[in-house]
């Protein structure tokens, strides 16, 4: 988005105007946007009031509140009141037009789109199987690692991604049935402004509340803090108001590989700032509280149920050609820990506070 006066002018893909458009009208009822003030076809822009402009009531996203919580734990207090927020949001959403309805009648873009035969984790995961280097020589195709003992953090899990796939799809079926509501479709960092205001609608509509929870979750854990600005530090730059340096990043401890009897072990630590740690810890609490019994579910069964919609998330956002070898086996770390019966919400959640300033 540019600035123009007061007013915000989003460039869209071609295409995308109308849906944006469309999931705008659909949450405008509902929750606190800004207005529509008109649509440029030609230019492929939507024309918004600038919710930070004189008179727009917010100052910063929720991606730079947390980056200033980083630096200044004192402000970890803000933070929370705007989770909070955007978790009041999901509630008064799901009593205004919650319903129990088929995923197909969900936005589908960012899931079902996603894991479909053919689509874009078969072409980068499936189809042509990326290769892990894990030092001394050691290369070994991500599609090999199904049939190897793997411990993560001193917990056997498996990473079998074809397996995941298939129950990925088998979850998210179009005829599987899930509480549902009118939401914004993509609760992320860049599209959360602080009082909270929802920016960005091109998947707004009806969505499933199990999802909406799922996509801030891994946003919050992984993307925010430490994926987009790292491998897409344009992006970060760009979408955010301050874009803050992370002030940590998650890191590989050590890892140990036998080719000859199949098993690899990866130590990691999540490192976050003292805002990330309030953020996710604050969503985990939500979650427990009342959020997983808005989505009809079990709180202690919450991971389990939302394994398809964080394997979406997980393998579907960054092809893994531009990931780090690093980066790639963490990411598959916490893939498998998510797809573990003996993974807790908490335990996939667990993060580590230092104050330890752009350690990548």
């Amino acid at each position: 988005m540019s600035a123009a006066g007061s007013v915000f002018r989003k460039t869209l893909r071609s295409g995308t105007v109308d849906a944006e458009v469309r999931g705008w009208e659909a949450v405008a009822p509902y929750l606190r946007v800004p207005r529509l003030l008109g649509v440029d076809a030609a230019a492929h822009e939507v024309v918004y009031e600038d919710v930070f402009g004189d008179g727009g009531g917010c100052s910063l996203l929720l991606g730079d509140v947390i980056g200033l919580a980083d630096l200044d734990p004192a402000q970890t207090g803000r933070v929370i009141a705007l989770i909070d927020a955007v978790c009041d949001d999901l509630q008064a959403a799901a009593a205004a037009t919650g319903c129990r309805s088929p995923l197909s009648s969900c936005v589908p873009a960012l899931y079902q789109d996603r894991i479909r035969p053919g689509g874009r984790i078969g072409s980068w995961y499936l189809r042509n199987p990326p290769m892990v280097s894990l030092g001394r020589g050691h290369v070994i195709s991500v599609r090999e690692l199904a049939a190897y003992e793997i411990v993560v953090n001193g917990v056997v899990v498996r990473l079998d991604l074809p397996e995941i796939m298939r129950d990925a799809r088998e979850l998210l079926a179009g005829d599987g049935r899930w509480v549902t509501a009118v939401t914004q479709g993509d609760p992320t960092e860049p599209n959360i402004a602080d009082p909270l205001c929802w920016l960005d609608f091109e998947y707004a509509g009806r969505n499933t509340l199990a999802g909406e929870i799922a996509t801030l979750l891994w946003y919050l854990l992984s993307m925010g803090g430490w994926l987009v600005p790292v491998i897409q530090p344009e992006v970060y730059a760009r979408t955010l108001r301050l874009a803050l340096r992370p002030v940590a990043t998650p890191r590989i401890e050590q890892h140990a590989l036998s080719m000859t009897t199949r098993w690899l072990e990866v130590t990691y630590t999540w490192d976050v700032g003292a805002g990330r740690h309030a953020a996710v810890h604050r969503l985990v609490e939500r979650i427990h509280v009342d959020l997983a019994a808005t989505a009809g579910i079990e709180p202690d069964q919450f991971l389990r149920r939302i394994r398809g919609f964080l394997a979406a998330r997980i393998l579907g956002v960054f092809a893994p050609a531009t990931l780090s070898d690093g980066a790639l086996l963490l990411i598959l770390a916490k893939l498998a820990e998510s797809q573990s019966p003996a993974t807790t919400l908490e335990d996939f959640a667990r993060t580590t506070i230092t104050a330890e300033r752009g350690r990548r």
